[in-house]
Parts: structure tokens; C-alpha cells; sequence
């Protein structure tokens, strides 16, 4: 039975469904720019989940959403606008241009596609609705400015995610708006503000043409695909607060009861020890890695190596590591034929339902890789049945290349240096060789090359 940490109860718990499916929802991208390997990691997160899920014998449903409306770069501007006026594109092109991007790295990094990718753009009416429920049960409020509020102090149980305390919260903290005064309490959050001066991506509704704030759109979203009871709601540990604050005192208001049964949050990624910003230019995009020429898949191998509520610090080192093993354990998932049977370790599952420990799961497949008492089909069994969780692609075929004739050229002179004992030119040719797309090995028999 798979078991994950259950953040509101600080417990790691049995992930049991209901009549033996589970319903999965996943806090999706804002798309306003390329999502970096840090929401990468995040996203892969529920792909994990949903994989073991699968393999434990549940039946999962995962939506995801799209968020292409309602996410505050400032009081005034969302953060789509502000990108459509650096790129002077239409709002929505911004929109339809990163959330395709943001595909085409699910895909490169084998995240299997959710059921459904609701985008909040396409829901404002849902959202309209909620929020005339929440007014009408006393949960928000029209406020003297025409926009509308969602009341903290209505709903008790405030901060059961986070720790955090309504009584204890400051005015300002991260998420919200700087307003002028007219929430009941500076813990207020926005659920619909008006238009005012903007004049793009603004929609009527009974208080007037405005736009959502950010929080209700998975609310709505949620409710609607998943209904009322939501399995395993997950994302990164950064929306913990406020945003699965809100989502869950808007989710519990609608439903009068608890809307989601687990929250799961993946921990932050860091690279090169430093946490990636702008500002500090340590922003690593997925087509960086490509770029290296590294395989992608080079970078889920390599956050498998950490557990998933673990901060990590990934780096180029441990990418050009993972890339070489994913090389390996390639050879040795062909090490027998393609109708091989598939063979089930309970070593293995045990590490994966246990809370995803997929770092205890690789290295009971590095134990099994150097053991001679496996057989080469019962090697390769053992990992193509992994592979059903860890995706890594290990059936896949290497490719092979022919030699360019400079690559053979600077082979045969490496290989006279190495006779000679001239190390200093036998290293300036590996570095030649490796620039050009080999990887050289050393070994008693003599150099090799792939």
C-alpha cells in the first residue's frame, strides 16, 4: 500500500482512494514564462504519485490546471499582462505559447499527461458562481470599493496547512495586495477586484467587469472535475501558504465539509547551492539541459535521487552523472529481448511505497545491476518492471552513430599518448573528443568509446 506524508497532519499516512480509484489534483503552471527544472521537479511530483498509484492498483484521475488569469504580479497587473507588453504579443498568445512549451517539457521529462489541463480563462463563470455561493453563505463580502473579499475570520480552522495563525498574521505578506483599507481584516484575500484602468482580460459579472484573483480558480476547478472529496491535492511547498490556505477555507466553504482529504507538497530545488532567481542568473530551463548536450531524462533521474520532501541541490556535475547511468542502465534493460518478462522486486516497491524513498529504490537497482547472481534477463526484467514507475525510457534503444573521420583521427592519437605515457596530450585529446559528443572510458583493457 502506498504511503506519502500528509502535510496538514505532519503524518505519513496510507494512500487508500475510494471504491479503488483516487482523484488527484495538481496546482498547474502560471503560463507566463518557461517553466524552470525547480516547477519541474514539482510537476513530476504527481506524475510519481499517480505511477505508484497505478502500480499499487488504484485507479487514479489527475487534473491539472492551467492558470492564464488572476495571478498578481503587482495590485494592478497580472503577471500575463506584464509579460504581453515585454514580448508585445497579445495576453493570451503569451499564454498559448508557454503553456505549449510547458507541454512539450512534461513530455521530454516522460510525465505521463493528466486527464484534463483546465484552463482558469475558460472557467469564469464557474468562478462567478462560487463566489456568489460564498457571499450568499456568509463567507465573502462586497467591499465599500466594489471588489470582493473572501472572509478569514469566517472560517475557524484558518491555517491547518501551514501552522500559521489568522490572530498572528501581518498585514502585506507574500501573494496578497497592498489595498487601501477596505477589507474587514488584513487577512482578507481578493476573490474577484474590478477593472478599474485595465482595460485587457476582464470579464462581466454582477459587481462589475473586473478579473479573479488568484486562489479561487482551483477551488472551482477542483470541485467541478473532482467533486466534493478531493483524494491528493498536490504542489510545490512554496503554495502551501497562502494559496493552499485559501484554496482550502474556499474549498470547505463550498462544500461544507473537508474538500481535500491529503495535501502533498514537494520541497524547493536549489542549483549549485543557491535558490534560481533572475537576479542571482542561476535560472535552469529544461532546454539548458538539452542544450549540453544531456539527455532530459538525465534530469528526472536525477531528482529521483533525492526524496521528494527533501530540498535538493541539483548541479551540472550530478546531471552529467545521471546522464551516464541512464547510458548503463539502458544496456543493461537490453541485455535481453524486447518480450522479456517483467519481474517485480519487492525490495523495490517496498522503497517506493514507503513514501516514495526512490533514492533507497535506485540504490536496490544498483544493487541488482552489480550482482552476479542475477541472471542478465532477470537484470533486465527487474528494471523494465522499475521503469513502469521510475520512467527513465530503459527499453529504449541506444543510438548509434558512425565515427566522424576527425573523432577516429584523435581516437588513434590518444590512444599512441596513452602508449607513450603522455598524459598531458592524452587529457587535451579526451577534452577534444568530448566536445565532439563522445564519452571516452579508461580501463586495463585500453580506451572504449560511446
Amino acid at each position: 500500500m502506498l504511503k506519502l506524508y500528509e502535510t496538514r497532519t505532519r503524518e505519513v499516512l496510507p494512500i487508500t482512494g475510494r471504491d479503488g480509484a483516487l482523484q488527484v489534483y495538481c496546482c498547474g503552471p502560471t503560463v507566463y514564462r518557461d517553466a524552470h527544472v525547480g516547477n519541474l521537479r514539482t510537476f513530476l511530483l504527481s506524475d510519481l504519485i499517480s505511477r505508484a498509484a497505478k502500480l499499487s492498483g488504484l485507479q487514479v484521475t489527475l487534473i491539472q490546471n492551467i492558470t492564464d488569469v488572476g495571478h498578481m504580479a503587482n495590485d494592478l497587473e497580472d503577471k500575463i499582462l506584464t509579460q504581453s507588453k515585454s514580448e508585445d504579443l497579445d495576453p493570451f498568445s503569451i499564454a498559448r505559447k508557454y503553456e505549449e512549451r510547458f507541454h512539450l517539457d512534461l513530455q521530454r521529462l516522460n510525465i505521463e499527461p493528466a486527464d484534463s489541463y483546465p484552463r482558469a480563462s475558460e472557467h469564469i463563470g464557474l468562478m462567478i458562481s462560487a463566489i456568489e455561493e460564498l457571499i450568499a453563505d456568509g463567507f465573502a463580502y462586497v467591499a465599500s470599493d466594489g471588489n470582493v473579499y473572501f472572509d478569514a475570520q469566517s472560517f475557524p480552522s484558518y491555517g491547518a496547512i501551514s501552522g500559521n495563525r489568522l490572530d498572528s498574521l501581518k498585514p502585506g505578506h507574500r501573494y496578497e495586495y497592498s489595498e487601501d483599507g477596505t477589507k474587514r481584516f488584513h487577512a482578507d484575500w481578493a476573490l474577484w477586484k474590478l477593472a478599474r484602468d485595465r482595460t485587457e482580460m476582464i470579464w462581466p459579472t454582477p459587481w462589475g467587469d473586473g478579473y479573479p484573483g488568484w486562489h479561487i480558480e482551483c477551488s472551482a476547478m477542483s470541485l467541478k472535475y473532482l467533486g466534493e472529496i478531493i483524494d491528493l491535492h498536490v504542489g510545490g511547498i512554496d503554495l502551501r501558504f497562502p494559496h493552499h490556505e485559501n484554496e482550502r477555507a474556499q474549498s470547505n466553504a463550498l462544500t461544507g465539509s473537508e474538500a481535500v482529504t491529503h495535501w502533498i507538497h514537494g520541497e524547493h530545488l536549489l542549483f549549485e547551492g543557491r535558490k534560481m532567481s533572475k537576479s542571482a542568473g542561476n535560472v535552469v530551463l529544461l532546454q539548458d539541459i538539452i542544450d549540453r548536450g544531456l539527455d532530459p531524462l538525465a534530469a528526472r533521474l536525477a531528482f529521483l535521487e533525492n526524496r521528494y520532501r527533501s530540498q535538493m541541490d541539483l548541479t551540472w556535475a550530478s546531471l552529467e552523472a545521471a546522464h551516464v547511468t541512464l547510458r548503463r542502465w539502458r544496456t543493461v534493460a537490453q541485455s535481453a529481448q524486447s518480450d522479456t518478462e517483467l519481474i517485480a522486486d519487492q525490495d523495490f516497491l517496498a522503497a517506493i511505497y514507503t513514501d516514495l524513498d526512490t533514492p533507497r529504490a535506485l540504490q536496490r537497482l544498483r544493487t541488482v545491476e552489480k550482482n552476479a547472481a542475477f541472471t542478465p534477463e532477470e537484470k533486465a526484467g527487474i528494471f523494465r518492471f522499475a521503469d513502469q514507475f521510475l520512467g527513465l525510457d530503459l527499453a529504449r534503444v541506444p543510438e548509434k552513430r558512425e565515427l566522424t573521420e576527425l573523432q577516429s583521427q584523435l581516437l588513434s592519437q590518444r590512444e599512441a599518448a596513452r602508449a607513450d605515457k603522455n598524459f598531458a596530450e592524452s587529457d587535451r585529446l579526451r577534452t577534444l573528443l568530448e566536445e565532439s559528443g563522445l564519452e571516452i572510458q579508461d580501463g586495463p583493457q585500453g580506451q572504449s568509446w560511446s
